[in-house]
């Protein structure tokens, strides 16, 4: 197992560019899988969700190119139709959380297609009930073996529909546009998600002769067509790291220049920051974060007290709520942060508390944090990295805190962030990785 030890107060200065975005790729990478021509797909983040994701899908039968550790061509011309019955698959399926987008892509391929239960972050049940529903309404069969925990989904021929999804789940209406694209008829999709992800991947679709209307909007309309040919996409910088870097400048940045991030892109990202008193300077296709003497959490324009919360695209992205309470512990004023979408996510904060930042968990989703006006720093520790998003707070806060921290299980840091300590130790970190026998 491997871990950071982190040499705290040094300050960051320089330039830095985002990765891919690590869901879209996951998206994308599932769609090469409704056609038989090749896919090239640039600009894919070399972390280990999606390292992991490109191995199953040659474990799959598909012919991988790799141009680079982020440019690829997949041609899924033939599907190895006794792999994905096996054990090994169904092993590796639990293993990956995006493994669960394949579901629509194989059933519209296939007629058929067996889906495990999938891994990923432990931050509360993530309901699949969202891509089961709508994969019902286009004619797809489940079936549940409760013993192995395995859904299996058949279909004698997809066909369009009219449907409302109970929530906006991205990774839900991902593989249903995935299904409806080859099912015959239109599908209507109401309260489908429509994060920057879904319009790329919506996009892509259209560049393979896929027909969808409304792209951008909570209502899409798709007209299924016989086939999909192959295409070239490029995937969107990464909006969570653009936002992990903003909060890491504005902590211990001395002037940071976050390059190419595709501001038209972010939503309300930057401007959540502001709202904590964070400058942030747009400068063409980059973003600037001068260094921070002093920001202070704003009011409502009532006076009353601030509240920060997530919200499906384009309210605030849940990913995001992680960083931003670690950048309240140094400002000036306090802030509710109210975590609305899973109900774990906030118990990383107990290690920021033994850190000296004064923080109080009213709940499972929310927390108020006191901040200290950069008055008192941190204190080092050792903490346990529980989730991709929890994991990069707490770098964040070590790299803010007085002494040498350790951060263990930093596998899920790589899960989502590329060479995490390379590019901040290029910038003026002080970041070790060491292995743990």
């Amino acid at each position: 197992m491997a871990s950071f030890i982190i040499e705290g107060g040094h300050r960051l200065k320089g330039e830095i560019v985002p990765q891919g975005a690590k869901n879209e790729a996951l998206q994308v990478l599932c769609a090469v899988l409704l056609t038989n021509e090749p896919v090239r797909i640039k600009n894919i983040p070399n972390i280990v969700d999606v390292k992991n994701q490109i191995k199953l899908l040659e474990d799959m039968g598909v012919e991988v190119t790799k141009h680079d550790a982020h440019d690829y061509t997949f041609s899924a011309g033939q599907l190895d139709d006794q792999y994905l019955c096996s054990e090994a698959y169904i092993e590796r399926c639990r293993q990956l959380r995006g493994s669960v987008m394949m579901l629509g892509p194989l059933l519209a391929r296939r007629g058929k297609a067996i889906v495990a239960k999938p891994g990923g972050d432990q931050i509360g049940r993530r309901r699949l009930d969202t891509h089961f529903h709508g994969i019902q309404k286009l004619g797809g069969h489940f079936t549940y073996d409760e013993a192995l925990h395995l859904y299996n989904v058949e279909t004698e021929g997809l066909k369009g529909s009219y449907m409302l999804l109970d929530e906006a789940s991205v990774t839900g209406t991902a593989n249903i546009i995935m299904t409806a694209v080859l099912a015959q008829g239109v599908t209507t999709i109401y309260n489908a998600a429509c994060e920057p992800y879904i319009q790329q991947l919506c996009r892509m679709l259209c560049q393979m002769g896929a027909r969808i209307a409304g792209i951008g909007s909570n209502l899409l309309t798709i007209e299924g067509v016989a086939s999909l040919h192959g295409t070239e996409h490029t995937i969107l910088p990464d909006m969570i790291e653009v936002g992990s870097f903003i909060g890491m400048a504005a902590m211990v940045g001395d002037g940071v220049r976050i390059c190419n991030v595709a501001p038209e892109h972010l939503g309300i990202i930057p401007n959540t920051f502001r709202r904590l008193g964070i400058r942030i300077e747009k400068d063409g296709n980059d973003l600037f974060i001068p260094k921070q003497e002093h920001y202070e959490i704003e009011s409502f324009i009532d006076g009353s007290f601030m509240t920060l919360s997530d919200a499906p695209w384009p309210g605030f992205t849940p990913d995001l709520l992680s960083v931003l309470l670690v950048v309240s512990t140094q400002a000036k004023g306090s802030v509710l942060i109210h975590q609305k979408m899973f109900e774990s996510r906030l118990f990383f904060v107990d290690k920021l508390i033994d850190m000296g930042a004064q923080i109080i968990l009213c709940d499972p989703h929310r927390a108020v944090v006191v901040g200290h006006d950069h008055e008192r720093q941190l204190h080092a520790g050792r903490m346990t990295s529980p989730d991709i998003r929890a994991g990069i707070a707490l770098l964040i806060a070590a790299m803010s805190a007085q002494g040498t921290s350790r951060i263990d299980n930093i596998g899920q840091i790589d899960r989502g962030y590329e060479d995490i300590e390379g590019r901040l130790c290029a910038l003026g970190a002080k970041i070790t990785r060491v292995e743990t026998p």
